[in-house]
């Protein structure tokens, strides 16, 4: 696993973050560095997703990047016919994911798009997934992503939804972003790389509160959702159609 080091050189503060060919190339060490409880997040997902899989329906992880999740529903579905929709924009994503599916079992079973997820139509769901990814889109667009995935679940099918989160009281806020810093800090980043990447995401990654994605859930159609897993502020919802 290539070592993430993007942020340690020299780098223009101003350039917004880009799920470029250089991120996907280091993307594993910086999940595993970047994102607490990342391994026990997908793990867990792949094993919802079995649970709630209906015969004959289809998977969609939206923003799949470079299919961690998706080779563990691929383990986890063996010998079980089932179908996977898998779209990112990132072409780089793509590719990587398409070498890691490459001679595995069942691999036939996932499709790769590479595409906007909010320009996916989604038909015959009975397990969406969105990990971190929601949070790069226009908040304004965030709305119809989510009615759309209402629409094209089945009934009984589940949303799983994973987000880096910002607390609406400003103490709680300081209190998760210090922690965070820590967490990235005791992964061996350096008080340089982290400013730097956070000047970078600033411009695209716009975090939203626990709130307003429960509200936003509801609004979509949603009436049976919990919060599954949270680690100050990152929380995975699991919301299920009625």
């Amino acid at each position: 696993m290539e070592k993430d080091r993007i942020f340690a050189g020299k780098k223009d503060s101003s350039e917004p973050f880009k799920f470029n060919r250089e991120v996907a190339r280091v993307f594993d060490d910086m999940l595993n560095r970047s994102v607490p409880l990342y391994g026990e997040s997908i793990k867990r997902q792949a094993e919802i997703a079995f649970d709630y899989y209906q015969d004959q329906s289809r998977i969609y992880d939206l923003g799949c990047s470079n299919g961690n999740l998706g080779l563990l529903i691929l383990d986890r579905m063996k010998g079980r016919e089932f179908s996977l929709i898998g779209v990112d924009s990132s072409l780089p994503m793509i590719e990587k994911y398409a070498g890691q599916l490459r001679d595995k079992p069942g691999a036939s079973s996932v499709c790769l798009i590479c595409g906007l997820l909010e320009n996916i139509r989604i038909q015959n769901a009975s397990v969406v997934l969105i990990n971190l990814t929601l949070q790069f889109i226009a908040p304004e667009k965030r709305d119809a992503v989510l009615a759309a995935v209402f629409q094209g679940l089945n009934p009984g099918g589940i949303l799983l939804l994973t987000e880096k989160t910002v607390h609406r009281e400003e103490e709680l806020k300081d209190l998760e972003i210090r922690f965070y810093k820590r967490f990235k800090l005791e992964n061996g980043y350096s008080e340089l790389e982290i400013s730097r990447k956070r000047e970078a995401l600033e411009k695209v990654l716009l975090p939203d509160t626990i709130e307003t994605h429960q509200n936003r859930l509801k609004r979509a159609g949603f009436k049976t959702m919990a919060i599954w897993l949270k680690w100050f502020n990152f929380a995975s919802f699991i919301a299920v159609k009625s």
